[in-house]
């Protein structure tokens, strides 16, 4: 078994990585779509959902006391503001951290990308990013870390570090995939006045376009945008990368490179997590709720979570005494 402070490393390094291009995703389509928003449409209207999604609504309030939501603030909050722990400078700051523990198990074109990374990214955030610069800066940070996990691809060995690696980024994109879903589905529904207009068919586009898969989805289902056909494909489609069926899928198969846990309480979770997305429709989900449902999701999720610090990381299996 692998030392288990090697195999926790190697989780976060991808997992803080992958929660640096979800940030970068959900601040690009809301700064690059901020003009085409209904015009009657307030900065808090556009910009508070985000708070939301990336779980930073208190974080705001300490930073921001008058509770006043702008684009600036927000932007500054969730990308470089160094007392957010979650925001996307400390992330990446995180994932080079865990990269420089484990660099002889990843590869040396992984370790100088992530690195180089790092460097371009602390100059970039030198100063304050301004919005009208903000969708090239998340542009060059998909572009990053896309490099970093195609070399992952190309380049690892498909043991045991590549599991954790694997899983680290698979568990952090399903929770953001969960996450945005439920925000913005609850901000859409609720309006029937608007189904069928412009706004509507922008709004559905852009939840559509934060979880990278608009032009898919339109090939996939060609009658426009239907919310029954959202759910389906964000959430049960096994053949899309950010589906949670996918990557529940994906976990199941990393942790089959990875090996047993020694209490099973990680099989347990998962089995849960399985079950919770086999057998059933997009009908059913909406009919019981999709707030609930997803909510279940990421409780189970978090289980499956703890279990794996407990099982893996926290018993430091083969670690020298």
């Amino acid at each position: 078994m692998m030392l288990s402070r090697i195999a926790e490393s190697l989780y976060w390094m991808a997992r803080h990585l992958e929660r640096v291009d979800n940030t970068a995703r959900v601040l690009d389509i809301n700064v690059v779509h901020m003009l085409e928003a209904d015009e009657n449409a307030t900065e808090e209207m556009q910009w508070k959902p985000l708070l939301a999604i990336v779980n930073a609504e208190d974080c705001y309030a300490r930073a921001y006391p008058d509770g006043r939501i702008t684009v600036q603030r927000v932007i500054h909050l969730l990308t470089q503001d160094r007392s957010n722990p979650g925001c996307l400078f400390n992330s990446l700051k995180l994932a080079r951290e865990n990269a420089r523990v484990v660099r002889d198990r990843i590869s040396n074109a992984m370790w100088e990308t992530l690195n180089q990374f790092w460097l371009a990214t602390d100059k970039h955030l030198a100063t304050t990013l301004p919005p009208w610069r903000a969708a090239e800066f998340y542009a060059f940070v998909h572009r990053e870390v896309a490099t970093f996990f195609g070399l992952s691809q190309s380049t690892m060995m498909r043991g045991q570090a590549y599991g954790f690696t694997a899983l680290g980024s698979l568990q952090e994109r399903a929770d953001m995939t969960a996450r945005i879903l439920d925000v913005r589905y609850h901000l859409l529904l609720p309006d029937v006045s608007r189904v069928g207009s412009p706004l509507d068919y922008y709004q559905w586009g852009a939840l559509l376009k934060s979880l990278s898969c608009f032009e898919t989805y339109r090939r996939q289902y060609q009658g426009g945008i239907n919310p029954l056909e959202v759910v389906e494909f964000v959430v049960l489609n096994p053949n899309y990368p950010r589906s949670l069926t996918y990557c529940v899928n994906g976990i199941a198969q990393a942790l089959e490179r990875i090996g047993d846990s020694p209490n099973g309480a990680v099989t347990d979770q998962l089995l849960a997590l399985r079950a919770h997305l086999s057998g059933i429709t997009a009908a059913h989900i909406l009919d019981q709720g999709l707030h609930e449902y997803l909510d279940e999701f990421l409780a189970r999720l978090g289980a499956f979570s703890d279990a794996l610090q407990a099982d893996y990381f926290d018993a430091y299996l083969g670690d020298a005494p």
